[in-house]
């Protein structure tokens, strides 16, 4: 059984109670356990409403949305999920960001401080505990937000293109780093993103969205390469060209 299906997803939002912006048409995929999957498409193709529809935070016009086989009716504490924008608590150390679910779910301090230690060392920010995010660089604050994400111990990590804001070192410094998180944290793993070579190097599985609105389902890709991946190596260089020849993505 697969882990998420999207089995014929629409979506339309009423804007000014009368006009109807038609986001999706007709979504069907499936997302393996522990796999990686990236959603591809350019801007305003639907991208995040599809996230956000998988996470429980809209509900699609038509079509469902089955988790473990069971109907996505709302928000679930199994599904973590990081925005693009960083979305912490700037009145709250790092420690205090990260301990936050699990001191919503009523555990004992000693327990969700082992908790968010744990995830805090494991994002590489052991030393920063006690930092507030306007200390903080922006690679350093989306890093927080992954490890809180993380702490609530989701089967799910749904993260929605959580890069766009990072300068270009930065970024593939991240894309690196969730690769190694991931290895390390198993977790079922979509990833939204507009950025073909972030799709290449991330991604076991590329599932395309033809933008724009609505955004309908494009070809799909697996990605059979080794990790870690090189931007340089010929197959990677290969596949990502196999992407722009199908799809209407440019680099």
């Amino acid at each position: 059984m697969a882990k998420i299906v999207c089995d014929r997803v629409s979506k339309e939002f009423i804007q000014k109670g009368k006009i109807r912006v038609h986001v999706l048409e007709q979504i069907s995929l499936e997302v393996k356990e522990n796999e990686f999957l990236v959603i591809l498409g350019p801007g305003q193709s639907g991208k995040s409403t599809l996230l956000r529809i998988i996470a429980g935070l809209e509900t699609p016009t038509s079509g469902s949305v089955f988790i473990d086989g069971k109907p996505v009716d709302g928000p679930h504490p199994s599904r973590g999920l990081v925005f693009q924008s960083y979305m912490l608590f700037a009145w709250k150390t790092v420690m205090g960001n990260v301990e936050m679910g699990p001191k919503l779910r009523g555990l004992p301090k000693k327990e969700r401080r082992e908790i968010a230690q744990h995830y805090i060392d494991l994002v590489g920010l052991k030393g920063f505990e006690k930092y507030y995010p306007h200390q903080l660089s922006g690679g350093m604050k989306q890093r927080v937000g992954i490890a809180r994400a993380y702490a609530n111990n989701p089967d799910i990590m749904l993260l929605d293109e959580p890069f766009g804001q990072l300068d270009a070192q930065t970024r593939y410094y991240m894309e690196k780093e969730t690769v190694r998180i991931w290895e390390a944290e198993k977790r079922t793993v979509v990833f939204v993103t507009n950025n073909i070579d972030e799709a290449v190097y991330l991604a076991d599985r590329i599932v395309t969205l033809k933008g724009k609105l609505p955004g309908r389902m494009g070809p799909t890709f697996v990605v059979d390469l080794p990790r870690p991946r090189e931007h340089t190596d010929q197959a990677f260089l290969e596949l990502r060209q196999e992407i722009i020849d199908s799809t209407e993505l440019v680099l």
